[in-house]
């Protein structure tokens, strides 16, 4: 029996776990990797602390720290499935194995809604971009193009056009952003939309240098040179696990109070799988750090009254 289970290696997850630590906590940390999303950013440049790194470099700095402490971590697992004991939780991995704690800290984070085309997978990292913000400015002087119709790909568009030397919006269907939004992207000199184009490909080789399109009115084919694209149709909460257990919203993303408290006493939740605003790599380590903080707090009290009852 863990005190602490730690669902996700993200910022959220690794900041909990050496706040844990320091509590002299008995931890498990379950993830697929150590750097979540983080991985795919190519430039951070609002993480104090760094005026610029490499997401895969601030994840590595974020790796040698949790190194220094007794982390009791399984890496490579996902897991599949939290439930409720007597005494806490017991958590089940893919591979089948089964751990129990005393508390459980959900940071597993959320996953770009992707567009699932040839090139894609391929290309994360080299010209394909989730993150306007993270990686908005690493393509400055570049075309590059935006996916979406929503607010965020607006937004995007905006956000990268003060880099880039164009960006193309393109949409298959009609905007559904706010009529401000749509009105300060349609008089931005550095940005154009494509709507009713559908795109089939991402191309290039070591990096994006293209992208190929429908036109959804004629059915012709078109070819569009880019040099990166951010895909902005949508994030997925990896929340599944704890479906039905805790408190959701209609997006799947876990509801919490100040305290990173779900309303499943013991199951805390923290980063970009909660309802927090502004999904940011800072905000994300600060809530990972108040949820470590509780989940501490709530053991010392639980410890307290099962001893005043025996």
């Amino acid at each position: 029996m863990h005190d602490l289970i730690i669902l996700g290696g993200g910022p959220a997850g690794m900041t909990a776990a050496v706040y844990s630590a320091r509590k002299k906590l008995n931890i498990l940390l379950i993830s697929q990797d150590l750097g979540g999303q983080v991985l795919w950013t190519l430039s951070v440049e609002n993480y104090m602390g760094f005026t610029f790194i490499e997401g895969p470099d601030l994840m590595r700095r974020f790796e040698e720290h949790i190194a220094q402490f007794p982390i009791d971590m399984r890496i490579g697992e996902k897991a599949v499935f939290v439930g409720q004991l007597d005494n806490g939780f017991e958590v089940r991995t893919e591979s089948g194995e089964s751990y129990q704690g005393r508390a459980v800290i959900l940071a597993t984070g959320k996953r770009p809604r992707q567009l699932e085309l040839p090139g894609e997978a391929r290309l994360q990292g080299r010209g394909v971009s989730y993150c306007a913000v993270c990686d908005g400015p690493v393509f400055a002087g570049e075309v590059v193009a935006v996916a979406g119709s929503g607010n965020s790909a607006l937004e995007a568009a905006r956000d990268v056009a003060s880099f880039a030397e164009h960006v193309i919006l393109v949409a298959r269907d009609p905007l559904v952003a706010d009529e401000m939004l749509v009105d300060s992207v349609k008089r931005h000199s550095k940005i154009t939309m494509l709507l009713g184009h559908e795109i089939r490909a991402i191309k290039g080789f070591d990096r994006v240098t293209g992208i190929t399109m429908r036109d959804l009115v004629t059915g012709e084919d078109v070819g569009l040179e880019v040099a990166g694209i951010f895909v902005e149709i949508g994030l997925i909460p990896n929340s599944e696990i704890v479906r039905g257990l805790v408190h959701m919203n209609d997006a799947g993303e876990i509801l919490v109070n100040g305290y990173c408290e779900t309303n499943m006493p013991g199951l805390f939740a923290a980063g970009d799988v909660t309802n927090v605003p502004h999904k940011q790599i800072v905000v994300a380590t600060g809530e990972g750090a108040k949820a470590s903080l509780q989940a501490h707090m709530y053991l010392l009290r639980t410890e307290l009254l099962a001893g005043a009852l025996r």
